[in-house]
């Protein structure tokens, strides 16, 4: 065998196409607005970047362990702008008494009294006798003022107390016509 290694002709290079070309002329002029873009900023080549200065009173942005303008809003804020921008935080606020009833007014009070519903200010409340809606007419002044101290001044202008109700003999199975209905025992 002989040490003689074949010849290998070189590969010749093609020649750029058209849009070979284009893409060449595209990329040297992107690079030369660059330059002329960083030659008006007075900035050459090799020179390090300056560093940013911030007008003066503002504090710098950082990403941290606190609450910035940056971070998703929390739940509970979402709820409350909401029920400021739809006028329902004087409701939720007394449907919050309503659910908390026990733990406003006491159990002793509680156990005879139940709140029934809130309309334009005015709280309505039932008692389970005359004896209670009584004591609750004479407290009114007293519980406004505790409701006032739970969910704000002003959500609650008025305490209505309505005492036991009978049950209505109008319509039913113990009604008669032409007859007052069994009335003798409420006397």
């Amino acid at each position: 065998m002989s040490d003689e290694t074949p010849d290998v002709e070189p590969e010749e290079t093609p020649e750029p196409t058209d849009e070979d070309t284009r893409i060449a002329d595209a990329a040297a002029s992107a690079l030369a607005r660059a330059r002329a873009g960083a030659a008006e900023k007075g900035l050459r080549p090799g020179m390090r970047p300056k560093k940013r200065r911030r007008p003066i009173g503002q504090a710098p942005v950082l990403s941290g362990s606190s609450r910035d303008g940056r971070d998703p809003a929390l739940l509970g804020d979402q709820l409350d702008r909401l029920l400021l921008d739809r006028g329902w935080k004087v409701d939720v606020a007394v449907g919050s008494v309503m659910g908390r009833w026990t733990e406003i007014v006491g159990p002793d009070i509680a156990g005879h009294v139940e709140p029934l519903t809130f309309v334009d200010g005015v709280l309505t409340v039932r008692a389970d006798s005359t004896a209670w809606a009584t004591q609750m007419r004479l407290m009114a002044s007293s519980m406004l003022a505790r409701i006032d101290e739970e969910i704000g001044a002003g959500a609650v202008s008025e305490l209505k107390v309505v005492g036991p109700s009978a049950p209505s003999w109008n319509r039913g199975a113990r009604r008669s016509p032409d007859s007052r209905g069994p009335r003798d025992t409420y006397g």
